[in-house]
């Protein structure tokens, strides 16, 4: 498929659509504040519209970005799995956008869906996205839904489909030097080109408008609950290690300022606040240590429910 393909208009119009829908909702359901929207330019080709929600009643910062940019060589993060498209023109256009709940009971959400095409002798296009969750307290009714929402999404494409992407998930919003899970995980899945374009194309729009039935009752549920400075220290804390994930190890972020991307829009994806403490660890069995030890190691969440 070449990068002038026409169905290039298809992928973007469900884009364009896809963050309209998502940030509506996620006003409505704050209820105070209401996203910012920055439009952008690219000098190298491209641009986009990012969208921030800040100081709201229910999220102190959220960010629901489209992006569109193209340029005459793909960067080294695009390139990772496909070494032989280095030096390629490319075309990569997504919506991605994280959430960040002043509760310290309400967790943190991450999605992003994205296309990619190259041209060359033989062009080549994928797929790329998911969504994960990342609490800061345990919550298995939360937990089982998220990943519920999930397999249910994909169960149309196969059976096999949510543990695929639900352990890619596991593997990838991980961190190494921490040996520690960044959250829960979800759906996680890249480079997709499978049973054709418009089958992977279904597939990552099962994926986005999954989105809002994940998270939305999550929300509802802890947006209120009680809490206090020691929760929100916790938060925090936590929060620090979201930070560490996104400027070490996120392919998304690393692409966006390898190929010149909006800094500002990039980094939206930031908590406000973070706490950094030194060789912190929890007090024993505590909900803060039960998070850590038995919550964030991969599991199979569904096992109960199915």
């Amino acid at each position: 498929m070449s990068a002038r393909n026409p169905r290039l208009n298809a992928v973007k119009g469900y884009l364009i659509n896809l963050q309209e829908e998502i940030a509506a909702a996620l006003e409505q359901l704050d209820g105070q504040a209401r996203f910012e929207i920055d439009r952008w330019d690219r000098e190298e080709g491209g641009g986009g519209e990012t969208r921030v929600l800040q100081d709201g009643a229910v999220f102190e910062r959220g960010g629901v970005n489209f992006s569109q940019v193209h340029g005459t060589e793909l960067p080294p993060a695009a390139t990772a799995a496909r070494p032989q498209l280095a030096g390629r023109p490319f075309q990569a256009m997504g919506v991605s956008l994280v959430m960040h709940p002043k509760n310290p009971y309400a967790p943190t959400s991450h999605l992003n869906v994205r296309f990619f095409s190259t041209d060359g002798d033989e062009p080549i296009w994928w797929f790329g996205g998911g969504f994960d969750l990342t609490p800061y307290y345990p919550f298995e009714e939360d937990a089982r839904h998220w990943h519920q929402t999930a397999h249910d999404a994909l169960q149309p494409f196969g059976g096999d489909l949510y543990r695929e992407f639900k352990d890619w998930c596991d593997r990838y919003f991980f961190l190494p030097h921490r040996r520690e899970a960044r959250g829960i995980g979800g759906l996680f899945f890249d480079d997709l080109d499978r049973g054709g374009f418009e089958n992977s194309f279904e597939i990552m729009k099962a994926v986005g408008n999954a989105y809002l039935e994940a998270y939305l009752p999550i929300v509802e549920r802890r947006r209120s609950r009680p809490y206090g400075d020691r929760e929100r220290q916790f938060q925090l804390l936590r929060r620090g290690r979201y930070v560490e994930f996104n400027l070490l190890r996120d392919r998304g972020t690393l692409f966006g300022l390898q190929s010149g991307g909006r800094t500002e829009s990039i980094l939206m994806s930031m908590p406000p606040l973070v706490s950094l403490k030194y060789d912190w660890t929890p007090e024993p069995g505590s909900p803060e240590e039960q998070l850590i030890s038995n919550f964030l190691p991969p599991r199979d969440w569904l096992s109960k429910a199915e």
